[in-house]
């Protein structure tokens, strides 16, 4: 496949100083055209469907793809995306929005646990339990006042936070400790992109319905997010565990890269067809010499 692409501009590395204010939401083009585009991404899908069906077949190791972004940086298109050509019997995906009041009444990272992704499976999370880290953290009226938490946790708010992401990361490590690998997207669209895709949704009938009244709200705490999302890869990013920061602004590019970034995570997991024992290839064998014989 022809694509020039290091990886390591995107992979942010373990223990090092991140600045999200340096991280680019736009690079040159990967693709020469949509032509191109179509073939590239297609690619990847085979070979990512490839390595999925050799997770499933080996029953040992599974992969959870954590999507979290700015409205409007395209979370829902580059999922669709890149893996539209994957076996479905071998993908869950799971979006979160507002927590109900039966997700409430348990610990932050209760309702994704419950449906973390099984050995042999890709799991999908559009947005995530980093929301508590995230929106929670730009609303701590969220915290204080509707997550029921004791008064002894919600008494220091940035301890709470810096305790949650000491959660997370520990959770990660656990998960990949037991077959789980978790890879974490953060797609980086700029503020000028942003209000741009806002401005379509607005102008586009058949846009509208993406489009809601707190996305212009919530676009006013911009920098605040991005202090957070910052503090979150910097505290959650490990080699085991890592987060990429995709540019966002040209959405092809990003998909591409999210493809690369996917197939490469996979490699790295040496999945392969289980080797059968040689008493059960011997069955094998003495069943084809049946169905050869009728």
């Amino acid at each position: 496949m022809k694509l020039k692409l290091n990886l390591d501009d995107f992979r942010v590395p373990e223990g090092k100083p991140f600045r999200i204010a340096k991280a680019k939401t736009k690079v040159k083009k990967l693709y020469t055209d949509d032509a191109h585009y179509e073939e590239l991404i297609a690619q990847f899908r085979v070979e990512i469907d490839d390595l999925q069906q050799k997770m499933y077949a080996q029953d040992r190791q599974g992969l959870l793809l954590i999507f979290q972004a700015m409205d409007a940086a395209g979370k829902d298109s580059t999922i669709k995306h890149v893996m539209s050509g994957v076996n479905t019997q071998g993908v869950e995906s799971h979006a979160f929005k507002r927590p109900t009041d039966d997700e409430l009444n348990h610990d932050f990272l209760w309702r994704t646990t419950r449906v973390m992704p099984p050995r042999g499976r890709i799991g999908i999370f559009n947005r995530s339990y980093y929301e508590e880290v995230l929106v929670c953290r730009v609303h701590p009226e969220i915290v204080t006042k509707i997550q029921r938490l004791p008064a002894k946790t919600t008494k220091n708010i940035d301890k709470l936070f810096k305790d949650r992401l000491k959660d997370i990361r520990n959770f990660e490590a656990y998960s990949d400790r037991n077959g789980i690998r978790i890879v974490k997207f953060f797609l980086h669209v700029s503020k000028e992109e942003q209000k741009k895709r806002f401005l379509a949704r607005i102008d586009t009938p058949s846009k509208n319905w993406k489009f809601e009244e707190g996305d212009v709200k919530e676009r006013g705490y911009w920098n605040e997010y991005q202090e957070a999302y910052e503090d979150a890869i910097r505290a959650t990013g490990t080699d085991e565990c890592p987060w990429y920061v995709v540019p966002a602004d040209d959405k092809k590019n990003m998909r591409l890269i999210v493809s690369a970034a996917v197939l490469a995570e996979m490699q790295t997991m040496k999945l392969k067809y289980p080797e059968l024992p040689s008493e059960q290839i011997a069955h094998l064998q003495a069943a084809k010499r049946l169905l050869l014989a009728e």
